[in-house]
């Protein structure tokens, strides 16, 4: 079986071959000596713990990285893929939030162009629902809560005369349009550990925490390898980002419980695309939530999402049928047409594990995060963090590094709202700017591969590529414009291992591949 590295391979340690133009076989992980001791060991590979990570190496504390499955394997590769400021939590008076999450869009955008970008919303009136005063003085405040740079502002639309109103019943005559941004959000996680590892983090995936002994100076930790094998690491500091299951990894440490978290449900469903054009809709439902219906993957839309109360393991969560048939009815409500549960091609839940405040609707339970430092004097210190959205993960990351820096005497300078993410160094140049140039320098590409691997590994496409100069030197093709070269790249730089890492949360190829194609990867890595 392929052995996990524990780190990516440095760029520059990947030797071109002799001829660029000849196949390349799959890469071989370089192993690194093992270190043992470290200012933070950061437990979850999900986003707020791969933004933990990257921020506290590159203020110079020496970081470890534990995930026991795959990076982004749960909550962070299951969302709606939105990087927006939620707009309903303006109802619930969350304007600190709101602000936070609106300026966030601008820094996501300006670090990471290739795999955030702008997006716009249509919001149907139903007078039924919220008034139109209301909805305007809600945009009102969402464009101006925040300063924007690249997005534009809200607008008022016939339906009957504008694009935007094609797709929608003609019952509605009344819409409003926003801005937002998407985001690959399983990308977004790989990038940050990518980042981190560059600055000489530790990363460990398919490694468990399994416990801690608690000293004055340092904690003593369990870890096991998905293999079995042990390994004992000391740090000064925990950083407990486990998600959905934060309080597991909290009695694993024997630390002292603080607050609790309240497990929700959101689950979503993919189907051939409901209509034309880039737009996505926010739909206001009877149930006074909302849903949104996206573009997805070149020839879907993507429907979500539910708020349901999530019993037992969040590694078990799945769209359920009640749930699917919500989402095709919320759509139906003001769409000409309904999709059915029968035309749905894909489905997946993420489990959001939210602060619990007490609130009796999972919807009004607040999106907020709340971090938890138990630093009690002559013991060594853990932070806990409760809830969050993917929006703010990085200034999460900024409060969480400065707070348990500070517990261990080195909380450093935050840096990380200008430093580009992997791919993200455009020279200054737009998304369909740096696409065209990508297009001029490698036009034996076809374009839809080409926008493809442009939005997934921005100007990191070159070294990906490594010389090639037509398709025989991309080795075996597994469909979708998928080949062994691309593979090469996510085994030795993005801790892919399995078919599923591949298709599904290093891309979503699982729609566009062929089944055969699919096998065949499948096999060639092992099962």
């Amino acid at each position: 079986m392929r052995q996990e590295p524990t780190s990516p391979e440095p760029l520059a340690a990947a030797a071109a071959p002799p001829d660029p133009d000849a196949p390349r076989p799959l890469a071989v992980p370089q192993a690194r000596p093992i270190r043992t001791d470290f200012d933070l060991l950061v437990i979850g590979g999900g986003v707020n713990g791969a933004g933990i990570a990257r921020d506290a190496q590159g203020r110079g504390l020496s970081t470890c990285l534990v995930e026991r499955g795959d990076l982004a394997g749960a909550t962070s590769s299951n969302s709606s893929k939105l990087v927006h400021g939620g707009l309903r939590y303006l109802e619930q008076y969350e304007f600190r939030l709101v602000r936070e999450a609106l300026a966030e869009r601008e820094v996501l955008l300006r670090i990471a162009p290739h795999i955030v970008w702008p997006m716009r919303f249509v919001l149907p009136h139903r007078p039924e629902m919220r008034p139109r005063w209301m909805i305007r003085a809600g945009l009102f405040l969402y464009d101006h809560l925040a300063r924007r740079v690249s997005l534009p502002g809200s607008e008022s639309l016939r339906t009957a005369t504008h694009r935007y109103g094609q797709p929608l019943s003609d019952a509605i005559t009344d819409a409003f349009a926003y801005s937002d941004c998407w985001v690959e959000d399983s990308r977004l996680v790989v990038l940050n550990v990518r980042d981190a590892a560059a600055r000489g983090a530790e990363i460990l995936v398919r490694t468990s925490f399994v416990g801690a002994e608690r000293g004055a100076e340092c904690w003593t930790c369990r870890l096991v390898a998905e293999d079995g094998t042990a390994r004992i690491v000391t740090a000064r500091a925990l950083v407990n980002a486990a998600g959905p299951w934060v309080i597991q990894a909290q009695d694993a440490a024997r630390a002292r419980a603080r607050d609790r978290v309240r497990l929700v449900r959101g689950s979503h469903i993919v189907v051939p695309a409901l209509y034309e054009g880039d737009q996505a809709y926010i739909l206001q439902n009877d149930d006074r939530r909302v849903v949104f219906v996206i573009p997805y993957e070149g020839r879907f839309s993507l429907i979500g999402t539910t708020d349901v109360p999530h019993e037992g393991d969040a590694r078990d969560a799945h769209c359920t049928a009640e749930e699917a048939a919500y989402l095709c009815a919320a759509v139906g409500r003001q769409f000409r047409r309904a999709p059915t549960p029968d035309e749905i091609v894909w489905s997946y839940s993420g489990v959001r594990p939210l602060h619990d405040d007490g609130a009796d609707n999972p919807s009004a339970v607040t999106r907020d995060y709340v971090l938890k430092t138990d630093a009690a004097a002559g013991q060594a210190p853990v932070l806990s963090i409760y809830g969050g959205k993917i929006t703010t993960y990085r200034r999460l990351a900024e409060d969480a590094v400065g707070a348990i820096g500070a517990a261990i005497g080195h909380a450093g300078t935050p840096w990380t709202a200008t430093a580009a993410l992997p791919g993200g160094e455009f020279g200054g140049r737009d998304l369909p700017g740096f696409e065209a140039e990508m297009a001029a320098r490698h036009p034996w590409l076809p374009p839809a591969t080409l926008r493809r691997m442009v939005r997934a590994y921005g100007s990191d496409l070159d070294a990906l590529l490594d010389g090639a100069s037509g398709p025989n030197a991309m080795g075996e093709a597994y469909g979708a414009g998928f080949t062994e070269r691309e593979l090469d790249w996510l085994l030795r730089h993005e801790w892919a291992r399995t078919a599923a890492d591949v298709l599904w949360r290093r891309s979503k190829l699982g729609l566009h591949m062929p089944a055969e194609g699919q096998e065949r990867l499948a096999r060639r890595l092992g099962g």
